[in-house]
């Protein structure tokens, strides 16, 4: 009840807070050990899922709307991730080609719970990703970078900039931002694009949260059919 309070006075802690506890955790998998990984992902899971149940109302614009515009951007931005490649288009290659081993650390990009599970318990942390990623991650990034920070650069009182006004600053950054935040950054960054335009003409975030869980489950069975965990 206590966080619930902190987002009710705080329009910015309701939108920042969730996802910096989600990338702190994020930060932690993998240091106690390869298979910590896949225990600290299934935690920041569930308290993903405590997070947007806290967010609840306090967030206006996070609600789930289906569309087929936001289906459409869901499985082209599922394209362009998978379909672009290329020494440039991954942070690890693009900082190793440069020569520059001290690149941004990154989570590591293998995920294969084959390796470290039996049947069951591989097909457990798989579901949990494919979940994970699909129904708890697009609420808390889609607030945070999408209503957050994106008006938040263009005015620090945030909530005076409505949701549909397009600037082409803010616009641009965040998708950069969004973007080097992930290893695939060139596919992100058209992601970061894609969704922030669904927002613009939506005016809230529920089909930007549909068309970002849409690519994330589609990746996510692209992954482990043709095991590209490179992805995950």
């Amino acid at each position: 009840m206590r966080l619930r309070s902190l987002f009710a006075r705080s329009p910015a802690a309701a939108r920042v807070l969730p996802f910096l506890i989600f990338v702190f955790l994020t930060s932690g998998q993998g240091l106690l050990g390869e298979v910590s990984t896949y225990w600290i992902y299934l935690a920041k899971t569930l308290v993903g899922i405590w997070l947007a149940y806290e967010m609840r109302g306090l967030v206006p614009e996070i609600r789930w709307t289906f569309s087929f515009r936001a289906l459409g951007i869901g499985v082209l931005i599922f394209v362009i991730w998978v379909g672009i490649s290329g020494d440039w288009t991954t942070q690890t290659s693009l900082w190793n080609h440069l020569g520059w081993s001290h690149g941004p650390a990154l989570p590591s990009p293998e995920w294969d719970p084959w390796n470290h599970f039996g049947h069951l318990g591989a097909i457990f942390f798989i579901v949990v990703r494919i979940l994970g990623s699909s129904l708890v991650v697009p609420p808390i990034e889609e607030a945070f970078y999408r209503s957050f920070l994106y008006r938040y650069v263009a005015n620090p009182d945030f909530l005076k900039v409505p949701l549909t006004q397009f600037l082409p600053v803010p616009f641009l950054l965040t998708a950069m931002v969004f973007g080097l935040s992930h290893n695939e950054w060139a596919a992100a960054i058209i992601c970061g694009m894609a969704y922030q335009w669904l927002v613009l003409r939506c005016n809230h975030l529920g089909e930007a949260m549909t068309a970002h869980g849409i690519t994330n489950f589609l990746l996510g069975a692209w992954v482990v059919w043709r095991h590209a965990w490179q992805f995950w």
